[in-house]
């Protein structure tokens, strides 16, 4: 059994790259959704563009699991 380390090496470096860009993502969301909601009710319409913000955020981190999950699972 051969194992081919470089190919490994790359996996690993995008996998590790993957999770910290998607655990980036969420906790924007979180801190964008925080802020929406902090400001929303005494503001008016100024916490709207820190939900659409944190609603963008959770798409992409969707989208990156739902990939991931189309790629792994066959068919």
């Amino acid at each position: 059994m051969d194992i081919h380390w470089g190919a490994l090496g790359t996996v690993l470096v995008a996998a590790l790259g993957v999770t910290v860009g998607v655990v980036v993502l969420f906790s924007l969301g979180v801190a964008a959704w925080s802020r929406a909601t902090a400001t929303a009710p005494a503001q008016g319409l100024r916490g709207r563009p820190a939900g659409a913000v944190a609603l963008l955020c959770f798409a992409a981190c969707l989208a990156v699991a739902g990939y991931a999950i189309d790629v792994i699972v066959p068919g």
